[in-house]
């Protein structure tokens, strides 16, 4: 079980414009009607169509839309890259990053000082962030297991663009390292929501119980994510 973001589709009908829109056509046999959506976390457009719908109504449906997807487009985040001088997030707060000396990218007076010219600076802000969210993620699953009386197996940090965190039947947990650009309020509550999934492997009523035992406000940090998540995604790492 885990927390969701949204998901994605691979584009097969480009809207022509400009900027082209690339659009996935997604046929379903459960689909009643026309669905369409457009991703926040990466501006990807799906629209679903039941089964024996012909292609040509749903290009029709597409093209009518037009106005609509590129004002949603439009809409999202600006996608951005670190870099010298440029002002990261980094547990709820912006944090400018500059050069230095050393081995490796390090907080210093309110600062992430990184080594090395342009050219390494992505790199290396992306080794400081998972090793920073590994850290803290780590001590929060510690913390809540230890309240709730139960453990974990092992913990994955990936990068994945449909959830902010899981937790398999066999009690590992994985969680995206972006988390770290969040405030540590936010952070905290994830981990709380996927430890409680040790004792409940579902949404029920119990399960919330736990995570407001562990995590009284998860409601105000549970809508951070839905409204906010989408400044996180919206960093460059091109190494992903």
């Amino acid at each position: 079980m885990g927390i969701g973001q949204r998901g994605m589709g691979m584009a097969d009908f480009i809207l022509e414009g400009d900027p082209p829109v690339g659009v996935t056509l997604r046929r379903s046999a459960r689909a009643k009607r026309l669905s369409l959506r457009v991703s926040r976390l990466d501006g990807r457009v799906t629209l679903s169509m039941p089964a024996r719908l012909p292609e040509r109504e749903a290009v029709a449906f597409v093209r009518e839309k037009e106005a609509w997807i590129r004002k949603h487009l439009g809409s999202r985040a600006p996608r951005q890259m670190p870099g010298f001088g440029v002002r990261l997030p980094f547990l709820g707060h912006e944090v400018e990053i500059q050069p230095g000396q050393g081995r490796r990218a390090v907080l210093k007076d309110g600062r992430l000082v990184v080594p090395g010219d342009e050219t390494v600076v992505v790199a290396k802000v992306k080794a400081f962030l998972k090793l920073e969210a590994q850290m803290r993620l780590r001590a929060a699953s510690d913390r809540y297991a230890a309240q709730l009386g139960t453990d974990y197996g092992r913990i994955t940090l990936r990068d994945p663009r449909s959830r902010w965190g899981s937790c398999t039947s066999t009690g590992n947990l994985m969680y995206s390292w972006r988390l770290v650009m969040a405030p540590e309020a936010v952070l905290d509550y994830v981990a709380a929501h996927e430890v409680a999934h040790r004792l409940e492997m579902n949404h029920s009523a119990r399960f919330w119980a736990h995570v407001e035992r562990l995590c009284p406000d998860y409601a105000i940090h549970r809508r951070w994510l839905r409204e906010e998540g989408e400044r996180l995604h919206a960093w460059r790492f091109d190494a992903d």
